[in-house]
């Protein structure tokens, strides 16, 4: 198959990296970025697009790694759109976490054309999506994902096929606000117990000895919340857009404790600088309780 990447940011450049070792020259790459696009099309030797109003037309698979379903619907859609210049036949994978009712959208709109699609966006961070280790959630037709398994298969090792169309997305976000809501009912339990004189250290490595353990515990805080660095390669902007995506599918659910938590987020992002990473939820409670539980020391933050 012919294969269009688009989308060359944190997450998209190490999986196009990933996706090339499967498809060799017969992938073809785009970005905004026109510099983005023809760095990493040399250091590949693949080809890389100037513009998508020069799509090739022998391209069969089209997968897209962008910021939101804003950008994917104005890629797709349209008489310029995209969804216009795939042939029937061709499969579309939406890697971006996108939300569940533009992806069951675009969905209907690919099958009128005879064209398969697929929600796919994924778990894992820059860091597994360099390693391509990344948990992969898919939501359409069986027909689409077995199609697409062994592209998704190149760049992620745990791939699952959710439910139909939407159905990545929702579990993406779903799967998000779980994950905030653990950064911060952690960081609650590290805080109280730097006050009563236990290290931040100490407190995680119990923790992940012990029942209270998560990924949040085990990854996040030792990688990148109590070495100040705040490098997850995650945007807090891309965190809060999915649990408000979240909080739209818990409808008439009761649902307090990941309330809190977005709640939370969006009480400390006007603290923030201007491209915070998610991990710097764990800084409201130090604001809220001048308990530091990071090593980026106080004058640092100011300069931000």
């Amino acid at each position: 198959m012919t294969v269009l990447f688009i989308g060359l940011g944190t997450m998209g450049e190490p999986m196009v990296r990933n996706l090339h070792r499967h498809t060799g020259d017969s992938l073809t790459i785009f970005d905004a970025r026109p510099d983005v696009t023809e760095k990493l099309a040399r250091d590949l030797s693949i080809a890389g697009l100037s513009s998508l109003a020069s799509v090739p037309k022998s391209v069969d698979t089209l997968v897209l790694m962008l910021p939101n379903s804003a950008i994917v619907e104005s890629i797709l859609q349209g008489g310029d759109g995209l969804l216009a210049a795939l042939a029937p036949g061709a499969l579309v994978i939406d890697m971006s976490s996108s939300e569940p009712e533009s992806s069951k959208a675009l969905a209907a709109a690919a099958k009128q054309r005879g064209i398969d699609y697929l929600d796919a966006p994924v778990s894992g961070g820059q860091r597994k999506a360099v390693t391509g280790e990344l948990s992969i959630m898919a939501g359409g037709t069986e027909q689409a994902f077995d199609r697409a398994r062994p592209l998704l298969q190149s760049m992620g090792t745990a791939v699952h096929h959710v439910g139909p169309a939407g159905s990545g997305d929702a579990a993406k976000a779903l799967n998000n606000l779980l994950s905030a809501t653990n950064i911060a009912a952690a960081a609650e339990v590290i805080t109280a117990a730097a006050k009563f004189g236990i290290t931040p250290e100490t407190m995680v490595t119990v923790l992940n000895a012990s029942t209270g353990r998560s990924q949040a515990s085990e990854v996040k805080y030792p990688n990148h919340i109590l070495t100040g660095t705040f490098d997850s390669g995650f945007a807090y902007d891309l965190m809060l857009k999915d649990l408000r995506i979240a909080q739209g599918l818990t409808g008439g659910i009761t649902t307090p404790v990941t309330d809190r938590a977005l709640a939370v987020a969006e009480e400390n992002r006007p603290l923030l600088g201007e491209h915070p990473d998610h991990t710097e939820l764990a800084r409201y409670y130090e604001t809220h309780t001048s308990i530091q539980i990071s090593n980026t020391r106080d004058d640092e933050r100011t300069q931000e």
